[in-house]
């Protein structure tokens, strides 16, 4: 990797070029120029080579970027070339969702645990998971090899659903309830909030109306 200074939105991006990428393998495209694949991502074609330099030289010139040697080589980078085990905390509705969502697994990403601290669900199973007490997540996450927590909890609850993983030695964490949650510094945390892109949808349109 060229450099360790990688922004933010380089990342997201990184994500949108290999959806497109995969689809354009499924579709039979072996080569695509960087025109063709800036306007597929919705980005300029300066934009997508400015992001991959990030990383190392990609491309031929004057034929383009291999479909599938980029997307190797992308994933390479990013790291998600292998499986990441994760912990879900929290098997209520959002959480029930994302453990149906099986493309977790066929992107890398597979939910091997299941935890929640309603009586009522804890010892039974769902989606060949039993759901665990979070208290336990500590012995399990090493013996499982856990890495990344996913918190599906009530915002109440997603504090105490944090530090049961920072516990447990759990490297990254992805939070869907709506609160902002405390770990230490060596944890990054990712928020999902779909309330962000209804506002910034809403902002848009208001704005475009004015």
């Amino acid at each position: 990797m060229k450099s360790e200074h990688i922004p933010k939105a380089t990342i997201g991006r990184l994500a949108v070029y290999i959806q497109v990428l995969e689809n354009l393998l499924r579709d039979g495209t072996d080569v695509i120029s960087s025109e063709k694949l800036a306007r597929a991502c919705s980005v300029n074609s300066s934009q997508i080579r400015k992001d991959l330099a990030y990383f190392g030289e990609f491309g031929v010139r004057g034929v383009g970027y291999y479909v599938q040697e980029l997307i190797t080589s992308i994933k390479q980078s990013l790291g998600i070339d292998r499986v990441w085990k994760c912990a879900l905390i929290g098997v209520g509705n959002m959480g029930a969702a994302l453990l149906r969502h099986h493309d977790f697994e066929r992107r890398g990403f597979k939910i091997e645990a299941a935890f929640d601290c309603d009586p009522d669900k804890i010892g039974r199973e769902f989606e060949n998971l039993e759901i665990v007490c979070p208290t336990h997540l500590k012995e399990q996450a090493p013996e499982m090899g856990l890495e990344i927590g996913i918190i599906t909890t009530p915002p109440d609850r997603a504090q105490r659903a944090a530090n049961h993983l920072v516990d447990a030695n759990i490297r990254g964490i992805i939070n869907f309830a709506p609160a902002r949650i405390n770990v230490p510094p060596h944890v990054p945390v990712e928020y999902v909030d779909f309330f962000d892109h209804l506002y910034s949808i809403a902002f848009q349109i208001t704005l475009g109306n004015d």
